[in-house]
């Protein structure tokens, strides 16, 4: 029968045993983990938000750098020309550090969730993230120029766990095979009921919004990226949880969204036509000057936010096919009887035509909310071809 003291010695030697193991194993006081925050209220919150924490228990408990949040996500508003640069694509975002607690609380104070996933990884890969981290906050080395689908805070995240740990996780689609870009983040807008936000999103995206994504791209949204690690063929998360609890708030649509708006707006634009009044027929012409000025000023942004802009995915805007910036010039000529101008509104009328018989084969995705856009513009451009009221 085994002793007593023989069984304390047993325990003693074999918890010496284990700690020591484990301190041959990990010797750098590191835990590195990931952050996944769940969408919020404000467009640019929509999609979600990652970031690196890193834990280094070298340091003291009190000492507050000891539990630290990198964040690739930083932009300042005060910097010079922030508007034009955010719409040129050339704003510069960086990377900074804060502390774990001030970060969860801003979160928490705004009801969005945060998901950590802490990271399965040796202690030379976590010693060689921090060291990248660190070096990172460096001035000289800081910024980058922000793509939100190609090099956002997601995407940076991810290259460095492919760089400094293993590319497998990369490998295996988290979304059905065949999905694009404009579809992801459909899923979000439709989801927080932001169909004026998903208007404007598909007139300014152009066709390389459409492509397919591959399993990699995937993850330049947050909760891809957090799906990837916990579906990976090669174990990546040791465990996960989430830190706090949140109220879900069930936001209603409303039943006033653009497709709605548009429609009972062409409407009313066609009934009023059917009015003899002088006052109906003064309003129609002032209201095609506007019609079709404005419509050429948004091709023109197009056009600009095609040649003139560093963002990749407003090329090939496909939405140049009714929304011609010519219409910008021929708005001051609505009203003029020449023949020139007719000719002028009945190809108008004859391509719009065409671009609604294969708006739903264009390689592009357009939104049907801008139907009704382009039956006015017919049914203005007939008008002012045939009947020039």
């Amino acid at each position: 029968m085994i002793s007593l003291k023989k069984a304390v010695l047993f325990l003693l030697f074999t918890f010496y045993f284990l700690l020591n193991t484990t301190k041959a194993q990990d010797t750098s006081h590191l835990r590195i983990s990931l952050l996944t925050c769940t969408p919020g209220e404000e467009l640019y919150s929509t999609f979600g938000h990652s970031a690196f924490r890193v834990i280094d228990s070298s340091k003291a408990f009190n000492d507050n750098w000891r539990d630290v949040v990198y964040n690739y996500g930083t932009f300042n508003f005060d910097d010079d020309g922030f508007y034009l640069k955010f719409v040129r694509g050339k704003l510069l975002y960086y990377v900074s550090a804060e502390i774990f607690s001030s970060f969860k609380d801003l979160y928490q104070s705004t009801n969005r969730g945060i998901t950590e996933q802490v990271l399965l990884l040796s202690a030379a890969e976590k010693i060689a993230i921090q060291n990248f981290l660190n070096e990172n906050l460096k001035e000289e080395n800081k910024y980058y120029k922000y793509d939100f689908f190609l090099d956002n805070c997601t995407t940076r995240l991810r290259d460095i766990l492919k760089k400094r740990h293993d590319s497998s996780f990369c490998k295996k689609p988290v979304m059905p095979v065949g999905s694009r870009f404009r579809q992801a983040i459909h899923q979000y807008l439709d989801k927080n009921n932001k169909d004026w936000s998903k208007l404007g999103i598909d007139i300014l995206l152009g066709k390389p919004c459409d492509v397919i994504m591959t399993a990699e791209q995937m993850q330049f949204l947050p909760d891809n990226l957090m799906k990837s690690l916990d579906s990976s063929n090669k174990p990546m998360v040791i465990s996960s949880q989430n830190l706090y609890p949140i109220t879900n708030q069930n936001s209603k649509g409303s039943f006033f969204t653009p497709f709605v708006v548009f429609s009972l707006f062409a409407i009313f634009i066609v009934l009023l036509g059917y009015s003899k009044s002088r006052f109906a027929q003064a309003f129609l012409q002032g209201f095609d000057g506007l019609l079709f000025f404005l419509t050429g000023v948004l091709g023109i942004v197009l056009i600009f936010m095609w040649f003139g802009t560093d963002h990749s995915m407003t090329k090939n805007n496909f939405n140049l096919l009714w929304a011609w910036p010519a219409h910008f010039i021929m708005a001051f000529f609505v009203n003029s009887k020449k023949a020139w101008v007719k000719k002028y509104f009945k190809f108008t009328v004859i391509a719009l035509l065409l671009v609604l018989c294969s708006w739903l084969f264009l390689p592009q995705q357009m939104n049907n909310a801008l139907i009704p856009i382009v039956l006015l513009l017919i049914y203005r451009s007939i008008k002012k071809s045939y009947a020039l009221v």
